[in-house]
Formats: structure tokens, C-alpha cells, sequence
């Protein structure tokens, strides 16, 4: 009887590992630079900032249970997209955001509409880059980025580049209506739903797959060209 070690597979599921904490990671800082920019949240925040608006309870305890309704979804559906990047997601993305939200509150006190609009840039990119690298680890998606996932490879709609369009648009439309129910002022709603808001759901879906392209698959399909380490085959 042979028992085979491969340490390719090792190396691999390190490397997938890997990307879903430092995709993770990226997405919560940049929902804290969203923050600062203060020209609106992505479309999936502005969602959750009009339901605390509307019920009131703690925002963390809110997250968790929209996020738990959403896991049900993925489970029911496809249980493929969860994983250890989905609870990593979960559980540590609200605190991250916030640690790095005050942080940039220190640094920019008062900051000038060029500094909130090259903040709203950078958070755009980010979370469209680390999005892409835990999405491509293949180790569980956030239960919102599993909505999409699941009616374009499960169910077959589309393509996901234009599902992640239209769940942006219904999050966004659905976040500005309940805000304003839960009595929230409509001079206020381009604090959750402006600028920022309109481009990432026109774009996130896009600018996602060209990170996918461009960088998370290749840096996962190294360990497939690098050559093979030697088995060690036990008898």
C-alpha cells in the first residue's frame, strides 16, 4: 500500500490561504477609506446603512444576522462559496473597518474635497483588488459576493460582471428607500449613496474580473507552472 505526499497541494492551499486573509483584509480597509471620502459607501453598505437606519438595534449585531440570512442563501443554493474566507469575512470585517477608519481620522482631520475624492479612487481600486484575490482562492466569498457568484455559475442568468451590476443597483436603490423610511433626512443620503456609490455599482463587477485577469489568477496559476516537487512515496 502507497501513501503519496504531495507538497505542490501544500504549497498551493497555503498560497489560497493566503489570498483570502489579504483579500479580506484589503476589502475591510477599504471600506474604512469610503468612509473618509464620505461620497458615498459601495453599494452592499449603503444597503446595511439604510437598515440601521430603519432597525433599531446594535449595527454590528444588524451585519451579522443580514450576513447570516445571506449565508442561508448561499448554503440552500450552492454551499461551493463558503468557506474560511466567508467567516474570516464575517466576523472580522467590521473591525477592521473600524480600526481603520480612525486611524485615517486622525490623519485627515477636516479633509479638502481633493483628498476625499483621491480617497474615494483608491478605496474603489482596493476593494476591487482584494475582491478579486479571495474570490480567485476559491476558499469561500463574502455571503453578498455569493448572490452574484451563484446565479451566474449556478444558475446560469449570466455573465457575473453584469449580475454584480444589477444586485449593486438593487442594494443602492434599497439602501437610499430605507434610509428615508427610518426617517433619515434626504439631504443626507449622499453620505451612503453618492458618487462612490454610482460608480462601484457600475463598475465593481468590471474592474473585479480585469483584477482576476490580471493578477489573482496568475499569482495562483504559479504553483501550476512551477515545476513539481519530488513525491516521497511510502510503501
Amino acid at each position: 500500500m502507497k501513501n503519496t505526499f504531495n507538497m505542490k497541494t501544500i504549497v498551493e492551499n497555503k498560497r489560497r490561504i493566503l489570498m483570502s486573509l489579504f483579500g479580506v483584509v484589503i476589502c475591510a480597509i477599504s471600506v474604512g477609506i469610503f468612509k473618509i471620502a464620505a461620497l458615498g459607501v459601495d453599494p452592499f453598505q449603503s444597503l446595511m446603512a439604510g437598515l440601521d437606519k430603519l432597525i433599531p438595534i446594535d449595527f454590528g449585531t444588524l451585519y451579522v444576522i443580514v450576513n447570516v440570512i445571506l449565508l442561508s442563501f448561499a448554503l440552500i443554493t450552492d454551499r461551493h462559496y463558503i468557506g474560511l474566507a466567508t467567516f474570516i469575512n464575517l466576523f472580522l470585517l467590521g473591525y477592521i473597518t473600524d480600526f481603520t477608519h480612525k486611524c485615517l481620522q486622525k490623519v485627515f482631520v477636516n479633509p479638502s474635497m481633493v483628498v476625499r475624492v483621491v480617497c474615494l479612487l483608491v478605496a474603489i481600486v482596493i476593494i476591487c483588488f482584494g475582491s478579486a484575490f479571495y474570490m480567485t482562492a476559491d476558499l469561500g466569498v463574502s455571503t453578498y459576493d455569493a448572490v452574484a457568484l451563484v446565479m451566474a455559475n449556478t444558475w446560469k442568468i449570466g455573465q457575473f460582471k453584469f449580475i454584480r451590476i444589477a444586485t449593486d443597483l438593487v442594494c443602492v436603490i434599497a439602501g437610499g428607500v430605507i434610509f428615508v423610511l427610518g426617517g433619515g433626512a434626504i439631504k443626507d443620503i449622499p453620505t451612503i449613496i453618492g458618487v462612490g456609490t454610482i460608480v462601484t455599482a457600475f463598475f465593481m463587477g468590471p474592474l473585479i474580473e480585469f483584477f482576476n485577469v490580471k493578477f489573482a489568477r496568475p499569482y495562483l496559476a504559479k504553483d501550476k507552472k512551477a515545476e513539481e516537487p519530488a513525491k516521497i512515496e511510502e510503501i
